[in-house]
């Protein structure tokens, strides 16, 4: 393996070296579950996991860890506002995630704890932490984690200490019982009017675990105390990378050998967020937008670019998908490539030039001008019926789009291949069933030389969205969206 990969800690692009030779592990920052999920949460999702299938590809054994923070300050506020408890309310927007993320065809991780489920791991490291001379308690229920204490602090963003502003503790009940203002809370003391259903007894009171405590205590506990990647936003970087890796130093653990970091999704130029009020939602665009052209828009960017998404966005990958499954699709109907054949083709199986772009620092653009030089001699053997060439092409085709999670004839695609992604498998057979009828007549009226009324029965077809193409072995048809 020959990977490269930018590491946000030493700014610089490093060679990947597993800490165990053929295993990685990595752990990813998750959502936190206060509300539906936007493109902004997800991109991170879908764009480590290209990592997580390029490494596969590689021949690695990944194990993938992504948390659910499932007790936090804004959870407890908006389930208050609505009149919810609070672990309903984390709990429906989990769920939420999970559908995003399996709408966007985003593999499931090895492990996807909740914070809430991790208490006793959170428990044993703050005592760790205060054994060590690294924390210490405040007013009841709360601790603080030292910052003076560890002389790295700071190190992951290389920030100075006296040019750091602190963090905003006063929603969190955090009173004037700290030793620098600088200090984070790993416990803090409920709040008045919070459910005591939000609180656990632990050494120091009654209290909950702060946002930086539950990933250090999930990643050892899944992780080992020390692990290959640590992946998340940038806009994590700090302060909630940097106080997990002080914790985790502090405890004398390892923590992340390296540390990558995808940028924001932007529109109107700015980064999503619901404060702005320009959040896209998952499940709202894919009313509109064909589940793997969502996919294709956000997971072919280059994790470290910033994605500005807007219609022509959707447009432009649109475009992309129609003529990329569409390939696929013509190649397969000469027979289909066995799924096992294409898994097993490793890095020395796929043309050069995607693996030297996948390879450095997952270039997925560059990557993606070599999946558009196989369609283009998989087309070309297809006019001149080379059988052999066009299922050469479509096997390398389709493996470099499994690596992007864009394997049209892969599930979830498979049901939708050459149409809009949306929609169930049953509403597609019924909807197969309508189109193909009309075809048929099309076909009868063009045997009786009837052309307008074939032209009409197309028009249709093209009035409702449906995209019909004329090929030797008979009109196939596709998705094009609506006129």
């Amino acid at each position: 393996m020959n990977l490269h990969l930018y590491d946000s800690a030493t700014r610089s692009l490093r060679a990947f070296v597993p800490l165990d030779a053929g295993k990685v592990g990595i752990y990813l920052c998750g959502a936190t579950v206060q509300g539906s999920p936007h493109i902004g949460h997800v991109r991170a999702a879908v764009a480590f996991d290209v990592l997580v299938r390029w490494l596969r590809r590689c021949g690695q054994d990944v194990t993938m860890i992504r948390n659910v923070t499932d007790i936090d300050d804004k959870i407890l506020a908006k389930s208050a506002e609505a009149g919810a408890p609070w672990w309903a309310w984390a709990y429906r927007f989990e769920q939420e995630f999970t559908a995003a993320y399996d709408a966007l065809g985003v593999l499931r991780p090895s492990y996807e704890p909740r914070a809430t489920g991790h208490i006793p791991e959170m428990i044993a490291l703050v005592e760790l932490l205060v054994a060590r001379g690294h924390a210490y308690a405040g007013q009841s229920g709360n601790v603080y984690f030292d910052v003076r204490s560890l002389d790295s602090y700071g190190s992951l963003t290389r920030q100075a200490l006296e040019n750091m502003a602190p963090e905003d503790e006063a929603a969190a009940g955090a009173g004037g019982d700290k030793r620098d203002p600088r200090d984070f809370a790993l416990w803090k003391a409920p709040r008045p009017g919070e459910p005591e259903t939000a609180s656990w007894p632990t050494p120091w009171g009654t209290a909950r675990p702060g946002w930086h405590l539950e990933c250090s205590a999930m990643a050892r506990r899944y992780l080992g105390e020390s692990f290959d990647i640590h992946a998340g936003g940038l806009d994590l970087r700090f302060p909630h990378h940097e106080n997990e890796q002080a914790q985790s130093h502090a405890a004398g653990y390892g923590f992340a050998r390296h540390w990558l970091h995808n940028a924001w999704v932007t529109t109107g130029g700015e980064k999503m967020s619901k404060s702005l009020g320009n959040s896209l939602q998952v499940a709202h665009l894919l009313g509109s937008v064909p589940s793997p052209v969502l996919r294709y828009a956000l997971g072919t960017v280059h994790y470290r670019s910033t994605i500005e998404y807007t219609d022509t966005t959707a447009a432009e990958a649109a475009a992309v998908w129609q003529r990329l499954s569409g390939f696929v699709q013509r190649a397969a109907e000469q027979g289909e490539v066995d799924a096992a054949e294409i898994a097993a083709l490793g890095p020395a199986d796929l043309p050069e030039a995607f693996v030297a772009a996948m390879d450095d620092d997952l270039n997925v653009s560059v990557a993606l001008a070599a999946i558009h030089e196989q369609v283009r001699l998989g087309n070309n053997a297809l006019a001149e019926g080379d059988g052999a060439a066009v299922r050469s092409a479509q096997l390398q085709v389709r493996a470099m789009l499994d690596v992007l999670g864009l394997d049209p004839l892969a599930e979830p695609w498979r049901e939708t291949v050459g149409g809009s992604g949306t929609g169930s498998g049953r509403e597609r057979q019924a909807l197969d069933a309508l189109v193909q009828a009309a075809l048929a007549e099309r076909a009868e009226a063009r045997a009786a030389k009837d052309f307008a009324r074939a032209d009409a029965l197309r028009d249709r077809l093209t009035t409702a969205g449906i995209v019909v193409e004329d090929s030797p072995a008979g009109a196939r048809w596709s998705l094009g969206g609506p006129s």
